[in-house]
């Protein structure tokens, strides 16, 4: 029909009907896949591959993926689905783990509280366990009571202590009695009688503060008595033997004493910083064990027995130090 319609001649028009029959049959090879593609997406064509089960029956107007984009998808959203799930399951084991750590950290800061608290009840209560054999609730109406206290009622419930451990003082003028020959003989060791009694009154004021501060504070208990009474020994030996020797050697170069003299110095204040350190630190507990008040008792007995042991130390260590200088005595 084109072909007859072009004005061609008689002779043109069976090879222009060649091209045009070429022509179509390209046209008709090229375009048609893609007609066929196009027809096969279409959705309202499609009625022979709903009948063979390639496409599902549309619902609602929509229709369903194909069967076999489906089972390509599945394993794909499978493996994305496990891997949020592990995503999530770490997350929650790490939160768990960081929650029990502040727990456990928790309770650790909760029993060490606890403990402070035992201790500080239980050491409070040992240092008032009652002046004179009474209970704490006496010796704490006392603390509370200090400022209205009348002056004469505070002597009153010290005078008895203080009269016992003066009659105990008195043990010194024998001791000085017993070794006045000695003394006759080596003046120069009554120069320093005064100086080693002070110094043992003040090695033990020392420690007896800082044990009844400890044991107020609920620091320390009776449990660990022998731990405490060790240490101070030790401290109070390191501290005489430094102080010894600062001692005798300004008491011989400064001083012009003595070398037999300045020697018995320097070996008499080790052992008697020791026996006062012991003293003091052991008598709060063993007040405390008896029941008594060691705020009223430890720091005098203290001093009387420091006096007593410091002076007949000093005596001894001259007799032995004179014997190997070959004095007579």
């Amino acid at each position: 029909f084109i072909v007859h319609a072009m004005p061609l001649t008689q002779k043109e028009r069976p090879l222009q009907l060649v091209r045009t029959r070429n022509l179509l049959t390209c046209s008709l090879v090229l375009f048609s896949p893609a007609t066929l593609a196009l027809a096969a997406l279409s959705p309202n064509n499609n009625s022979h591959k709903h009948q063979a089960g390639i496409y599902p029956r549309p619902t609602n107007g929509i229709p369903k993926p194909p069967q076999a984009f489906a089972k390509t998808m599945a394993p794909w959203g499978k493996k994305t689905a496990a891997a949020a799930d592990s995503s999530a399951l770490r997350e929650l084991k790490e939160t768990v783990k960081s929650q029990s750590a502040e727990i456990e950290r928790l309770k650790l800061e909760l029993a060490k509280k606890a403990e402070a608290t035992a201790k500080k009840s239980g050491g409070g209560a040992a240092v008032s366990h009652g002046a004179h054999g009474g209970g704490g609730t006496e010796i704490e109406e006392e603390i509370h009571s200090y400022l209205d206290r009348p002056f004469f009622s505070l002597a009153r419930h010290r005078v008895g202590w203080l009269t016992l451990f003066l009659a105990s003082l008195s043990l010194t003028a024998v001791i000085m009695n017993g070794f006045e020959h000695t003394l006759s003989r080596q003046i120069e060791l009554a120069y320093f009688v005064p100086l080693l009694a002070g110094h043992g009154g003040n090695t033990g004021g020392q420690t007896v503060g800082t044990v009844l501060a400890a044991l107020s504070a609920g620091a320390i208990t009776e449990k660990d008595a022998m731990k405490v009474i060790a240490k101070e020994s030790l401290s109070g030996l390191s501290m005489g033997a430094m102080l010894g020797l600062a001692v005798g050697v300004v008491a011989y170069y400064v001083m012009g004493i003595s070398s037999h003299v300045s020697t018995v110095i320097m070996l008499t204040i080790p052992p008697l910083s020791a026996i006062a350190s012991s003293l003091a630190s052991g008598l709060p507990f063993l007040c405390v064990y008896l029941g008594l008040d060691p705020t009223v008792i430890a720091a005098p007995a203290m001093t009387s027995f420091v006096d007593i042991a410091g002076l007949l130390c000093y005596f001894l260590i001259a007799n032995q130090i004179f014997h190997l200088w070959g004095l007579e005595l």
